[in-house]
């Protein structure tokens, strides 16, 4: 079978067709395509039919899925047109995710165990050496005990979907990730830093600590549905996803209110606040795609219960 890999622009990629192996899926496709242009590894590949004449300019193409077979899932044929777009250089998911969950203990801890050198020799500041209130102890502990359990996930528990990501998110995470948890932690660690009630400090460390063991729990779950090695969706039945469709989300969010409400932390706010709304795109991105693919499905909530 030979197909026709068109640019995004129209122009023909390989002259005179690619030819690929009769029952040959998408995983295929891109491997000869690799074999014929080397600059474009299997990763930084994505080929999509083509938009029909006079569809709405807002119609995208189908995105031809791993594993899928072109001619019985995309009726593709010898003559039949593919469009090929450059994702750019990837990196690997794994990598992604531990060196942003790796950075935030880097730029949080040494304003804990270096007080007095930083606000103190550096900046000159009183108090400096003045012993750590409880709530600064447990918000590093807290604060790191979080980071910790995320790489611990994504060395033992999470399946990826996809392998890679374009390189570009690893810089953009990271700055995300990095620089709230050094802002944060300046000013919860700062000399003149004031606490909250003891009560206060109480709740809402237990709200996080029970929010942390939901999220854990999600994690695994969700990661038992592709135990089999499988990578295609599979609908989310168990424990709280029986009433949200985005648990894990949930139980993140709900994780950062519970450290707020201890440490009172402005920027510690604006690092829920931000992360809450990229969550809550991607909870409706993920309820409608699930929508799509089981009919019939529904939850009580998607993100937030008992508001959302």
């Amino acid at each position: 079978m030979k197909l026709k890999i068109l640019s995004r622009s129209g122009r023909e990629l390989v002259s005179g067709g690619l030819e690929v192996k009769d029952g040959a899926t998408t995983d295929d496709l891109k491997a000869a395509f690799a074999a014929k242009k080397p600059k474009y590894p299997p990763s930084r590949q994505r080929f999509t039919l083509p938009v029909p004449e006079g569809a709405d300019k807002k119609v995208r193409g189908v995105a031809l899925d791993a594993g899928k077979s072109l001619s019985k899932d995309y009726g593709l044929q010898t003559g039949s047109k593919v469009c090929f777009k450059d994702l750019g250089p990837q990196v690997p998911y794994a990598v992604v995710f531990l060196a942003e969950y790796a950075g935030p203990l880097a730029c949080y801890l040494p304003f804990y165990f270096l007080r007095k050198e930083i606000y103190g020799d550096a900046m000159g500041l009183p108090g400096a050496d003045a012993p750590m209130l409880l709530v600064q102890t447990l918000a590093m502990l807290f604060h790191s005990g979080h980071y910790l359990k995320r790489i611990l996930e994504t060395l033992f528990v999470h399946h990826f979907s996809h392998a890679t990501m374009p390189i570009a998110n690893l810089f953009k995470n990271c700055t995300y990730y990095w620089c709230f948890a050094a802002i944060m932690s300046y000013f919860i660690n700062h000399p003149q830093y004031t606490p909250v009630g003891h009560s206060q400090m109480v709740a809402g460390f237990a709200i996080s600590a029970l929010m942390q063991l939901g999220n854990l729990h999600s994690h695994v779950y969700q990661s038992s549905l592709r135990a089999d090695g499988s990578k295609t969706y599979k609908e989310p039945k168990g424990g709280l996803f029986r009433y949200v469709t985005c648990a894990n989300y949930t139980c993140e969010i709900y994780n950062w209110v519970g450290f707020n409400i201890a440490t009172q932390s402005v920027w510690g706010w604006v690092f829920a606040l931000c992360g809450s709304a990229q969550m809550v795109a991607w909870a409706n991105a993920k309820h409608r795609r699930l929508k799509k693919l089981f009919p019939g499905f529904s939850r009580a909530f998607k993100i937030l219960p008992p508001f959302y």
